[in-house]
């Protein structure tokens, strides 16, 4: 049964309003390629939680989360023009093969956090770029399948608890014994 500390694989499709009051499908999680989370840990929406507690394997879901439940309402203050030399690579050339309109970025925000954004628009001195999410104003209706649930492991819930996160590098350490200039000596990353 999914209650705090279940290990839930299932499988979906999700809707959202159409044109014509029709809905459309975003997005799907299948047998092949299951959505397994961590039920309340918080890695799922609230609501997507709440609809899943009690449920055990076998059982059908079929429910609905107003966008204010789920990503809130699209905000155009999150669509943003930044000076194209913003996305130059280490050649001071534009990076052409990371950043195209529909690809997401991920981005710096001046406290250090790490946000995606979707590229819209590339001008010739600019790149637009939103920060809503992508299901920003959508109301979401969950279409699935419970496959498994289990207990989740200790080593799991230390894992989602407290993730690895290396210093101050933001996640540009590669691993590879190079360095990244930006780590403060975390002990995991090897550029120490």
């Amino acid at each position: 049964m999914i209650q705090k500390e279940t290990v839930v694989t299932c499988i979906y499709e999700l809707y959202v309003d159409g044109e014509n009051g029709k809905e459309e499908m975003m997005e799907k999680a299948t047998r092949e390629h299951p959505l397994v989370y961590c039920h309340g840990e918080g890695m799922m929406l609230p609501k997507f939680e709440e609809a899943l507690e009690g449920k055990k394997a076998g059982e059908k879901f079929d429910f609905r989360i107003d966008h204010q439940d789920a990503y809130g309402e699209y905000d155009t203050d999150g669509v943003k023009s930044l000076d194209k030399k913003m996305f130059f690579n280490g050649d001071g050339e534009f990076d052409s093969e990371r950043v195209f309109v529909g690809n997401v970025v991920p981005m710096q925000t001046t406290d250090g956090q790490i946000v995606n954004a979707m590229v819209v628009e590339i001008n010739e001195d600019s790149v637009m770029i939103d920060l809503n999410h992508p299901l920003a104003g959508e109301n979401l209706h969950f279409v699935g399948e419970i496959i498994s649930t289990r207990e989740a492991t200790e080593a799991e819930l230390d894992a989602i608890r407290h993730p690895h996160k290396c210093g101050h590098c933001h996640g540009n350490c590669h691993g590879d014994g190079e360095g990244c200039g930006d780590c403060e000596g975390c002990g995991d990353c090897n550029n120490d």
